[in-house]
Parts: C-alpha cells; structure tokens; sequence
C-alpha cells in the first residue's frame, strides 16, 4: 500500500508544481509584458528559468508535513492515515488551481494547499482536529495583502507621477530618482533572500549583517544604474523615462520569479517530502527533510507549468483589470515585491497573488475610478474567497474514496 500511495504522490506533486507554475508565473510576469518591457515569449521563458533556479537553490530544504500548523496531528495518529491525507490534499488542491488557470483567475496556491489540509483534518479527525485560529489570519489576508499593497503602490505611482512625470524636463527627473528607486529594489531583494531565510542561515547571515549588506549593495548598485542609464538611453524626456522604469521593471519581475520559485515550490514538495518521511521512517515528524532532487524536480515542473500555460493567467492581471506602462508597471512589481517583504518578515500571511492584484488596481485607481474594470476585479475576488471551500471538499471526497480503497 505504501508503495503506491508514494508513487500516486511524486505524480500528483508533478501535477501541483505544473499547475502552480500556470497559475502564479503572473504575480511577477503580467505587468512587464502589459507594459511591454518583455514580450510574452521572453516572460514565461525568464519566469519559467527563474522559478527553477529559486526552487533548486533558495527553496527551503525542511517543510512542515502538517502544513503550517493548521491540523493538530494528535487528532489524527495513524501515520497511513497521514499519507493518504496529504496524497488528497495534493490531488484536491492541485485540481482547483487548474480550474482557475482555465477560467483564467489568479488564485494563491498556497491557500488552495490550506484548504484542502483542512478539509483532510475535518474528514480524518473532525472539526476539533483543526486548528481554526491558524485560519482567521489568513482569511483575514484576503482583505489585508491586496488593500496594504494597493495603498502602498497608489502611493508609490503618485509620487513618481509628482516627482517626475509631472515634471517638465522627466527624463532629467527620472535619472535624478533613479539611484533611490534601482536602490531600493536592490535593498529589497537582499533582505528578501538573506533575513528569516534558509540561505540567510546556511550563509551564516543574521538580520543585521542582512541588512548592512542590503544598504551598501543598495547605495553602490542604485549610483551605477543611473550612470549606466545616463549613458545608454537616449535623452528623450517622456520616452526616455519610461525606458528608465522599464529596465527597473525587468529586473524587479526577475526577482519575484525567483523568490516565488524559492517559497512556492513547497506546495508541491511539502507533502511529498511528508509521505515519503512517512514511507521511511513509520512515524508522522514535525518537520521533513527535503531531498535536493524533490526541489529540482517541483522547479522544473513549475517551470514546464509556466511555458505551457502561464499565458492565460498573465491575460487577466496584465491586460483585463488596468492599462499598464512601465513607469506604472514598475509601481506595481516594486509595490508587489515589497509589500510582500514586510509582512512576511513581520510574520503574517500573506499571498503574493492577492499582493500583485491588489496593485494592479492601486495603480489603476491612481487614473481614477474608471481606470479600473471591477468586474474582473469582482470575479478574482470571487476566487479567493471560495478557494478555502472549494479545495476543502474535494479532498473529503477523495480522502474517502482513498481511505476506502488503501485502508
């Protein structure tokens, strides 16, 4: 029995990973291509090689086999339970991301992962085997990421608007804010991969280190990208700016596909890694070691996920809520980027989806109100809040069947 459920899992991992690469290649990837800074081909190529890379080298090498908390495995015991458990949560959770990138919504995949663990908690142990406290925040995140980050990238697109675009001589003005903007992208980057993070540990890196180097990278780098763009675009005043923002674009995309490979990957892993610990040692552990070649193998389906499909889910947040160019584009993956940072540093939970989308309409309502469709809007919102139920229930379903026919 064993052996087959550990076989049924590495399939239905690979169907996760392909499917979260479908689905989130768009948190990092809609808003350069709407704005044109890379066509849709280069997108999900960059995306698709940076998403490996981030899950091969940055993703986390130890995972929670009960994910995050959420079920209390005292409830449930029997570690064969535990398996077929976590074999539904992959099939349940994976199926519903497939059907948002069919209807083309973006979905958090992660909350998709939580849903489903709870409905394998409610099926196995009852109501009192999850931890429903662990849940209140995270519904609670389906208000707070995309409002926190909306707010912060209205904000950010005002002041370039007031600072430079509004100016008569833009180009100049552009160049002028350009070490503080290409600066701060660095600075985040940095934090993002060496604070509270596997590889901030295996380095030996603390916060403070982390962020001294941050700040020094971020002063050197931001003064050599505006002589570098001083000399290499042509002094054009509004064209020239865009251009500007677009290279800062084109790198700020890049590093929210690396990191969504690094911390995403372990939806599709997480529960691999726990069968497999499960297969191996007969007991339920805390945490799971995750072999290098499970992190390869969630990379490169991730990847395959993003060059097959991760067309249609760029539609919708590129093109269907706001029109971007790159000075808004550039508001919106920095909004994104460091919205994201904040709260997972200060410890909440948050969805880079609901982080991106929330930005993309916080830039559009800096054109006012009809700069954005919330009927598109209406129906992403939708997604999310029926993610939780419509991942939960399925699993029911399939655990029943499974325990049905493995216990």
């Amino acid at each position: 029995m064993a052996e087959i459920v550990l076989i049924l899992a590495f399939a239905a991992g690979i169907y996760m990973a392909w499917n979260i690469g479908a689905n989130d290649i768009a948190n990092g990837m809609a808003s350069p291509v709407a704005a044109k800074a890379v066509t849709l081909r280069q997108a999900v190529v960059i995306g698709g090689c940076l998403d490996f890379v981030g899950a091969t080298f940055i993703g986390s090498h130890v995972t929670a086999t009960i994910s995050r908390g959420i079920l209390d495995s005292s409830k449930i015991g029997d570690p064969q339970v535990v398996m077929v458990g976590l074999l539904s949560v992959l099939i349940a959770s994976a199926g519903w991301v497939f059907v948002a990138t069919w209807r083309q919504l973006p979905v958090s995949t992660t909350h998709s992962v939580v849903g489903a663990m709870v409905g394998f908690g409610i099926a196995s142990g009852g109501f009192q085997a999850v931890r429903w406290m662990t849940i209140l925040p995270i519904a609670c995140s389906w208000l707070v990421s995309p409002l926190f980050s909306g707010l912060l990238t209205y904000s950010i697109f005002a002041f370039i608007r007031r600072s430079i675009l509004m100016q008569e001589r833009v180009f100049s003005s552009a160049l002028r804010w350009t070490p503080l903007f290409a600066g701060g992208v660095v600075l985040i980057v940095v934090l993002s991969f060496l604070t509270k993070t596997p590889l901030g540990k295996r380095l030996g890196v603390d916060d403070y280190n982390g962020v001294m180097v941050g700040l020094f990278l971020a002063v050197i780098l931001g003064f050599a990208a505006k002589n570098w763009m001083a000399r290499t675009i042509k002094k054009v005043e509004r064209e020239g700016a865009e251009q500007i923002f677009r290279r800062m674009q084109v790198f700020t995309a890049c590093y929210v596909s690396l990191a969504h490979g690094a911390n995403d990957v372990a939806n599709a892993v997480g529960p691999v890694a726990g069968i497999y610990s499960i297969y191996r040692t007969g007991v339920v552990l805390p945490e799971a070691h995750v072999p290098i070649y499970l992190l390869a193998g969630g990379g490169l389906f991730i990847a395959i996920g993003i060059f097959t499909w991760g067309y249609k889910v760029i539609e919708t947040i590129g093109h269907k809520i706001t029109v971007l160019n790159n000075s808004r584009g550039f508001s919106v993956d920095f909004g994104t980027a460091t919205s994201v940072l904040i709260a997972s540093k200060l410890g909440f939970p948050v969805s880079t989806t609901h982080a991106a989308v929330g930005s993309v309409v916080g830039v559009g309502l800096a054109r006012g109100v009809a700069g954005v469709d919330f009927k598109v809007v209406g129906r992403i919102t939708l997604y999310w809040i029926i993610t939780l139920p419509l991942a939960a229930l399925p699993t029911i379903v399939i655990f029943t069947i499974l325990k049905s026919i493995f216990l």
